[in-house]
């Protein structure tokens, strides 16, 4: 049985006649993840906010439960930009390595159903669910669950988040750096 660099396996003597096996990232490691993420992009985009706007209130933008008014988005123009930027900084680094800061912490990664690197569609598809609709595709995501642990627009871009071992991680690893005399 060989490791490849991406946390998958490959066995052509599985006795189930399976050849790769990937290990899926436990709900608890994706949402320390998203919450790592969420933290840093929040203070970069209220600064960004703050920077811009003279009618500043921290924080500028959520859901309000008020009993006259219901439920609803306290500044829809501000949480459609907000979540553009949560979708620009999972959208890039998500399709060039696979993992945005929270997810190295942690030691995850979004590939294909393969254990190997998505393209930037299904990235973006998958990324549009979390950065825009995340609560409705969590919970949908989990009412129709399945093996794969997927949330709905995991499915639907045909994706899934995979734990690493900490030597995976570095793809450097294999490489010997040797200085010149």
């Amino acid at each position: 049985m060989s490791d490849n660099k991406d946390g998958a396996k490959n066995d052509s003597k599985s006795s189930k006649g399976f050849t790769r096996e990937l290990l899926l990232a436990k709900w608890e490691d994706r949402f320390v993840a998203w919450l790592i993420d969420f933290v840093i992009i929040s203070i970069i985009t209220n600064i960004i906010f703050y920077i811009f706007s003279a009618h500043y209130s921290f924080p500028f933008w959520g859901v309000y439960f008020d009993g006259e008014r219901g439920i609803g988005i306290k500044e829809p123009v501000e949480y459609i930009l907000a979540s553009s930027i949560f979708f620009v900084y999972w959208i890039v680094l998500e399709f060039l390595t696979g993992q945005t800061i929270g997810k190295r912490v942690v030691h995850i990664k979004t590939t294909n159903l393969f254990g190997e690197r998505a393209n930037i569609v299904n990235i973006a598809i998958e990324v549009f669910g979390k950065s825009f609709l995340l609560p409705v595709d969590i919970i949908l995501g989990l009412i129709f669950a399945s093996k794969r642990r997927q949330r709905i627009f995991n499915k639907v871009s045909g994706t899934v988040v995979i734990k690493l071992k900490r030597s995976e991680e570095d793809e450097n690893e294999t490489i010997k750096y040797v200085k010149d005399q």
